[in-house]
């Protein structure tokens, strides 16, 4: 099995002059993504979105930054299969809590066993301490998407981000990492022997606030990082179109049989679809990317491959 992740950056589909159209890979925070001209691109940027995911190729892919089951649909139908991906039959896209309306999401190949939206999981359904938090409002910002195919449990999240401001996130994050761990420890009574893997926008910045360690620690603790596996220096996956350090917020967090099993499972960063102004990579990129804008989003795509499953 052939398993991506990739952050599609505010995929949303909306009508314009009446025919459906979907939003660019654009997060309208710089001049280039809201002055004249930057909608005429945003068709080319999910070209290009289409374009990595028919390379990644994969069996099973999870998204975060879908608006919604239609967004999805349309995406997959108008812009995926155009581009040579094949079919993906198993297509889900559930409502989570982010107010913009921004969900995970997954496609498949292969049937899915099952699909579980945690939307509304709060710390006191979890018996988890909530710090600063309310204990009775929802744990995830997005959702965590528990899904089931051929016996591997996929917990599919985008945590909450660093920005505005990085020390508020962090115990809105550290609550999303251990409510995730309690999920793994629910479905398994011995997690360490269970086939699981955490993927997707763990949201976990370059650095975070003084004094404080990772967010994601205590889901770390419980798993084996599958970008370790990769050279150092070669596991970022994003760079703020400002500059700046660079980070690896996507993830592959597998269950210790999973790592075991799989030994060379080593995950490969698609970094093709990245901007020009994203200078680290100094690799190939598909044909139409430009130096802000077209790309396919402000992320890289990961993909993992677990042969005989």
């Amino acid at each position: 099995m052939r398993i991506a992740t990739f952050n599609v950056q505010n995929l949303r589909l909306r009508r314009r002059d009446g025919a459906p159209a979907l939003d660019g890979a654009r997060d309208r925070d710089v001049p280039e993504d809201t002055g004249p001209g930057a909608e005429a691109l945003d068709p080319l940027d999910r070209q290009l979105t289409a374009a990595v995911l028919r390379d990644a190729d994969a069996d099973v892919v999870a998204l975060q930054e879908v608006f919604d089951q239609a967004t999805l649909d349309h995406f997959h139908d108008r812009f995926l299969r155009p581009a040579g991906a094949g079919h993906y039959p198993y297509r889900v896209c559930l409502p989570g809590n982010d107010g913009s309306g921004l969900d995970v999401a997954v496609m498949s190949r292969r049937p899915l066993d099952a699909v579980i939206s945690h939307a509304d999981l709060t710390p006191r359904m979890a018996g988890l301490a909530p710090g600063p938090l309310d204990p009775d409002l929802p744990i995830f910002r997005r959702d965590c998407l528990e899904v089931s195919v051929a016996g591997l449990w996929l917990y599919i999240c985008h945590f909450k981000a660093p920005w505005p401001d990085a020390e508020a996130a962090w115990p809105i994050r550290r609550l999303e990492a251990q409510a995730v761990g309690w999920l793994i420890s629910r479905r398994f009574a011995r997690p360490e022997r269970g086939l699981w893997l955490v993927l997707g926008d763990l949201n976990e910045p370059a650095a975070d606030p003084p004094g404080r360690p990772r967010a994601a620690a205590p889901l770390q603790a419980m798993a084996v990082d599958l970008l370790e596996r990769r050279a150092q220096g070669d596991r970022w996956s994003f760079s703020a179109p400002e500059g700046g350090p660079l980070s690896r917020p996507d993830s592959f967090l597998a269950s210790a049989a999973l790592a075991a099993r799989w030994p060379a499972a080593c995950p490969e960063v698609i970094r093709t679809g990245l901007s020009h102004e994203v200078t680290p990579y100094r690799g190939p990129r598909l044909a139409g990317v430009g130096q802000h804008r077209p790309h396919a989003s402000d992320h890289a795509a990961l993909v993992l491959d677990l042969p005989g499953l």
